[in-house]
């Protein structure tokens, strides 16, 4: 039987033009949704600054802080950024100088339009900067302990206001360590007056006693003087807010003066281990330091930040309570960004105010009526190996407070305009070292 062939069926013109004319359509629309996405969201980079002492005094302790900052800023941009967008940071040089600290921070907001300063160590720096962040009502995370004594709407405070470090110290001080003779010492700025008030106050209600308060200029490492006097004095305990370049030369010269660790031990609140890490640390060895953090914290989140940070800096460095803080800091803008979903300043700040976070130390947390953290207490024994053997701890985090109650919150604030009225308007003694009063060294 022969096949039938069938004709060829033709499609009509008109169906092929409507097949051609949906998929140009289609492609129109989705060229024209690329273009809408590129329009509606803003992927350009965030920009941060970071400003702390890369010269100076200062930049043997501020360095490791922008080491922290970056580390998080980088795992945040490996996690793909914030928004959908990448994070380009701004390192700025405070150079240890109040007046340069200010010039950086309006440089920072004006020129390089930050969306954020992580920023300062030293309270001198911290006052510079703050009437710039002020003025412009912009956001300065702060990082490091500090004397308190300040309450800013612009400032998120991740470090330690007094009660999570000085007065914890003092107590321990009197009940474990039985002392009953306290000196304090401290280099010739905001910081150490203020603290060594606070100290004092606090000495006073203990039936205790002040046998003494003295001062460096800041930077200085003539200190042998000092360690006669003080050895003159017969203190149980020395309380030190000696920071910088003085602190273990200062130490050197308490040793060298006869005073062990063993009989008159020296509690710092400005030597951590990254400071431990050089060779003129041993004279530190016994003594002890009162911090929310120390390297050798028994918690799977510190180790895998020790972990971290060795990977990336290197296996000799150390953490310490200023870089777990400052990387901290930013963990918890970033939290707010996402959650504000917007950087701009202030929707970002007042998310800040109600972030908490499973950090290195323990769970921490803003508050929001302070704007200060709830961090753990930590007080330590320094190793010869310039790690620390946890003697103290608070166990949980303790609610920051940062006016202390020994005396009103005018009286304090009246004790801080004081003291800069005394120094001609700076943040710490003119004379002496300029780091933090911007003059030539007389």
């Amino acid at each position: 039987m022969p096949t039938r062939l069938h004709p060829p069926v033709s499609r009509p013109r008109h169906s092929l033009r409507r097949w051609l004319s949906a998929a140009a359509l289609a492609a129109l629309l989705a060229g024209s949704w690329f273009v809408i996405d590129r329009l509606l969201v803003n992927r350009r980079p965030i920009v941060v600054g970071l400003l702390h002492s890369q010269t100076g005094p200062m930049a043997v302790s501020e360095r490791s802080m922008i080491d922290a900052e970056v580390l998080a800023l980088e795992e945040i941009n490996r996690q793909g950024g914030l928004l959908g967008r990448p994070i380009r940071w701004v390192i700025a040089d405070g150079a240890s100088d109040g007046p340069t600290f200010a010039r950086q921070a309006e440089a920072l907001i004006r020129e390089h339009g930050v969306n954020v300063i992580f920023g300062c160590w030293t309270s001198a720096s911290r006052k510079s900067v703050l009437p710039v962040v002020e003025a412009n009502d912009h956001l300065l995370v702060y990082p490091m302990a500090y004397e308190g004594l300040e309450q800013s709407p612009n400032v998120i405070y991740t470090g330690a206001s007094p009660n999570q470090q000085i007065t914890p110290a003092v107590q321990w001080c009197r009940s474990t360590l039985q002392a009953r003779r306290f000196f304090l010492v401290g280099s010739d700025y905001i910081w150490p007056h203020c603290v060594n008030a606070i100290a004092a106050d606090q000495i006073a209600g203990l039936d205790a006693e002040l046998v003494g308060e003295e001062y460096l200029p800041f930077g200085s490492t003539d200190v042998d003087d000092l360690a006669t006097r003080i050895a003159i004095a017969k203190p149980d305990v020395i309380l030190s807010s000696v920071v910088g370049d003085s602190a273990l030369p200062f130490a050197q010269a308490v040793r060298a003066a006869g005073m062990l660790p063993e009989n008159t031990p020296i509690v710092t609140f400005a030597v951590a281990e990254n400071e431990l890490r050089m060779p003129a640390a041993a004279a530190m060895t016994g003594n002890y330091a009162a911090w929310n953090y120390f390297q050798s914290i028994d918690r799977p989140e510190n180790l895998a930040f020790v972990r971290g940070f060795k990977a990336r800096y290197g296996s000799d460095r150390t953490t310490s309570d200023v870089i777990v803080a400052s990387s901290n800091s930013v963990q918890f803008w970033a939290q707010a960004v996402r959650e504000a979903e917007t950087v701009d300043v202030r929707p970002v700040r007042n998310a800040m105010r109600h972030q908490s976070l499973n950090a290195p130390e323990g769970i921490i947390a803003i508050d929001p009526e302070t704007q200060h953290t709830w961090r753990p207490v930590f007080i330590g024994q320094v190793r010869s190996d310039g790690q620390f053997d946890i003697v103290w701890t608070s166990r949980t985090a303790v609610r920051p407070v940062p006016f202390p109650i020994s005396r009103s919150r005018p009286e304090w604030e009246a004790f801080v305009a004081d003291l800069q009225r005394s120094w001609g308007g700076q943040w710490g003694r003119p004379g002496g070292t300029s780091a933090m009063n911007g003059e030539a060294p007389r």
